[in-house]
């Protein structure tokens, strides 16, 4: 009989989200405050109102998912607003038992004439700092009794954008306006790795990984191959939103063109039928090198159920999501929120969502975990992340026996 994983476990153990959106994850009081102050107009002011207008449990597509998004970016356009939001995020997850995150937001989406790219950096890096060092001051952390919390920063670039997305964008088109779109799009990109290379060098910053977000189909990451081939020139990690809106090739892609450790979402792996090139005639063995490749090579799968069961119409339930064929291929898989508020989630809901209708089992949750631990891009030296990850799974073992039955 498999034993059930209750829902008090998976709130007290360590947990990690390494796909997290900062302007898709703000708390509904901080947004209609900030709105208020900043003469945003919302659809509603109070949180009732917008879960029924805007932040909804279910969504028709994908672009009244993405709605959200012109609000909340409204509101984190100066320094303040984005240190606030990024320490009520943190404090958030430290809350529910996250002792990892990795924060990823596009800088140059957030400028405006008085705040430059790398000043939202700076200024996010803050109110991060600030609620670590607050729970790392912490009594039960100093006696051992609570792991500390750890953050990386994760700047994302953007597939394609559009004048009215920022003051930055708005600039670059027009300096760049006999340019093709996608050699404007490449140059945000190229500015943004050095950008961030620069803040790692000259003040420590920790930017711990490059990500490119956006609209998948018809955008494709190559065109972005300079700003990664400078991320890894430079050691920073890569990530890359793939597999999300396209199929295995967008993924194949990202690995091979980006040098990506990590993707994001992954969701079409498995979907041999959404292969185009005409060249691939056995797609099913593409399909299966392909995953066999991620598998053998540890590259990270960050996977964010509710997000997938809200904007991928071909996903209906968690019975029609691949997570289960990519524990069984043997995938290094995280669980992810990607946005708390759009999403209305926390990691434990989602670690729970999947751990009941996947049918996981004590042992396969235990892997989805710590892969999330082990797959991060953890700010300190390898050696301090093995330090952390064997903490980490000492405290998963103590709750395990504390809280649930020994298995015969």
């Amino acid at each position: 009989m498999r034993e059930k994983i209750t829902p008090d476990f998976i709130r007290r153990i360590p947990k990690s989200d390494l796909h997290l959106h900062l302007d898709g994850s703000l708390r509904i009081p901080t947004l209609i405050e900030l709105a208020k102050a900043g003469g945003v107009k919302l659809p509603a002011d109070n949180e009732e109102g917008l879960r029924k207008l805007v932040f909804k449990p279910t969504y028709a597509n994908l672009g009244e998912y993405l709605h959200g998004f012109m609000y909340t970016c409204a509101v984190l356009q100066n320094p303040a607003n984005l240190e606030r939001v990024a320490c009520e995020l943190a404090e958030d997850n430290i809350a529910e038992g996250v002792r990892y995150i990795e924060v990823r937001f596009a800088p140059q989406l957030h400028t405006s004439a008085d705040l430059s790219t790398p000043e939202v950096i700076r200024a996010v890096n803050r109110g991060l700092d600030r609620a670590a060092k607050a729970h790392n001051r912490s009594a039960e952390v100093k006696a051992g009794k609570d792991l500390p919390f750890h953050y990386g920063l994760i700047c994302c670039a953007m597939r394609r954008f559009a004048k009215g997305f920022s003051p930055y964008y708005a600039d670059l088109l027009r300096i760049m306006s006999h340019a093709r779109a996608e050699e404007v799009y490449a140059t945000a990109s190229l500015e943004l790795a050095r950008t961030a290379a620069e803040l790692i060098r000259e003040e420590r910053l920790p930017i711990v990984g490059f990500d490119l977000a956006g609209e998948e189909a018809g955008f494709p990451a190559e065109d972005h191959q300079s700003a990664y081939q400078y991320a890894h020139d430079h050691f920073i990690k890569k990530t890359v939103h793939a597999g999300e809106a396209y199929g295995p090739e967008s993924i194949f892609q990202a690995i091979t063109r980006c040098h990506a450790n990590r993707i994001g979402h992954g969701t079409f792996l498995f979907a041999a039928d959404m292969i185009r090139d005409p060249q691939i005639k056995d797609r099913a063995r593409y399909v299966e090198d392909l995953a066999n490749y991620i598998a053998g090579q540890r590259i990270g799968i960050e996977v964010c159920p509710t997000s997938n069961l809200q904007t991928t119409p071909s996903i209906t339930s968690m019975a029609d999501h691949p997570i289960k064929k990519m524990i069984d291929a043997g995938l290094s898989v995280s669980i992810c929120t990607d946005n708390r508020l759009m999403s209305n989630t926390t990691v434990s809901r989602e670690l729970q969502l999947v751990a009941e209708h996947v049918k996981l089992t004590r042992h396969q949750l235990r892997n989805l975990v710590v892969a999330g631990f082990k797959g991060s891009f953890f700010p300190g030296s390898h050696v301090e992340k093995r330090a952390f990850v064997d903490k980490v799974i000492a405290r998963y073992e103590t709750l395990e026996a504390e809280l649930l039955k020994p298995l015969n």
